[in-house]
């Protein structure tokens, strides 16, 4: 095997490693506030979400596109990448660094319970990778800028007053309905609503690991750079929607706990509302090709959903986190992209996009053992929140493992 198929197979296993960890970090999105309320099982929740990920994947192509051609400068001609880049092996390197960048951002939230948007975590990366390598000129700015920075700002304000907007009409409609019938009634509506999220963010999010799978394939002459016209090779969409569902139904359980219990003490008719809300923007965006953060919609969603029922607890505090969080992920992701480039460019070649592959591994497997130190998972997410901590661990969890610790 030649170096170059080698660190193409790389990038693709990585790839998808990032597509797993986007299902696992945003299940929340969808589940959370059905899971809260008990409209949904959490087990069933998850499996419902995982099922409809995968479908939602094969369903357009248009965010792919956005990802491939949208965010690095990479000429299509192998002549012009030659010079302009360096080569295909260069250019395969800036994505598998950008990916390792994305990867353990995501991983790194989730320990913490943060829902910070796997989109930009990935835009980060590859954008910091693409800087260290080629400077400015190496990142499609007008891109970024139309396609996910303007989006970024507007979609969680847009979710958020539509979302209230929305709680506020239906506690109107229904105000002279008895709230043990109103809440029946609508956990019934949350099925429907929150399935609509999960289909929404198959179609949005598996195309993004497409894209970047798709820019690979392209900067080695494996597929022509016209995707929205030619489509995608059937394996490469089989592939991330396999790999989305997977992360999915394995559960995001600390993302969704803070979803569902650390930002707003949710009733189902503010979960329908918050759901309706997200589905309608995520759907409406990716047709447009938008590489919308699904996290910021359905945060924005659900704090809407708090801000529009009188009287209801919003936490301000959890809401502080997640909001360093947004504004961290694409810096934070970036300068890690950036290092990893610098790691494999520095060894150079097959080896060097071997390293960062092995440090990714580690690193990612030392995350996932201290998450097992205090496990979140479908037993407890539905646990009293702590509010002295705004911790996503249980506060007898957290007793638990003390002693230990000390020790």
């Amino acid at each position: 095997m030649s170096a170059e198929m080698l660190i193409l197979v790389l990038l693709i296993v990585t790839a998808l490693g990032f597509d797993f960890t986007n299902g696992f970090h945003d299940t929340g999105n969808a589940m959370a506030t059905s899971i809260a309320t008990g409209a949904l099982k959490p087990k069933v929740a998850v499996t419902i979400a995982a099922l409809l990920n995968l479908v939602g994947a094969f369903l357009s192509v248009e965010v792919a596109t956005t990802v491939a051609k949208g965010i690095l400068n990479f000429p299509s001609d192998p002549t012009e990448l030659s010079e302009q880049v360096g080569g295909a092996e260069v250019a395969l390197t800036i994505i598998s660094a950008g990916l390792v960048g994305a990867i353990l951002w995501n991983i790194l939230t989730w320990l913490l319970g943060l829902p910070s948007s796997s989109s930009h975590a990935l835009f980060g990366g590859l954008i910091g990778s693409g800087l260290a390598a080629l400077g400015t000129s190496g990142v499609d700015w007008n891109g970024i800028l139309g396609k996910v920075i303007v989006p970024a700002l507007l979609a969680p304000v847009i979710a958020c007053i539509v979302a209230s907007v929305g709680t506020m009409l239906i506690y109107a409609i229904t105000k002279r309905i008895s709230e043990s019938r109103k809440d029946q009634g609508f956990r019934h509506g949350q099925i429907a609503s929150a399935s609509l999220v999960s289909l929404a963010h198959g179609t949005g999010d598996a195309q993004k690991t497409m894209g970047v799978i798709a820019l690979g394939l392209i900067v080695t002459g494996h597929l022509d750079a016209d995707i929205a016209e030619d489509g995608l090779p059937l394996w490469v969409i089989a592939s991330c929607a396999l790999a989305i569902a997977l992360g999915t139904y394995l559960g995001g359980w600390r993302i969704i706990r803070t979803l569902g219990k650390g930002l707003v003490e949710i009733s189902a008719p503010q979960g329908m509302a918050a759901e309706a809300a997200s589905a309608a923007i995520i759907l409406t965006s990716s047709a447009a090709g938008m590489a919308l953060s699904t996290t910021h919609v359905a945060t924005g969603s659900i704090l809407g959903s708090g801000l529009g029922r009188k009287g209801a607890d919003v936490r301000w505090g959890v809401a502080g986190r997640m909001a360093i969080a947004w504004l961290t992920t694409l810096p934070a992701a970036a300068v890690v992209g950036a290092l990893s480039y610098w790691i494999a460019s520095g060894i150079g070649g097959a080896a060097g996009a071997v390293t960062i592959f092995v440090i990714l591994a580690a690193a990612s497997l030392y995350l996932w053992w201290r998450a097992q130190q205090q496990k979140v998972d479908s037993s407890n997410v539905n646990a009293d929140w702590d509010d002295e901590t705004n911790s996503p661990v249980p506060a007898d969890l957290k007793v638990d493992v003390e002693p230990t610790q000390q020790a």
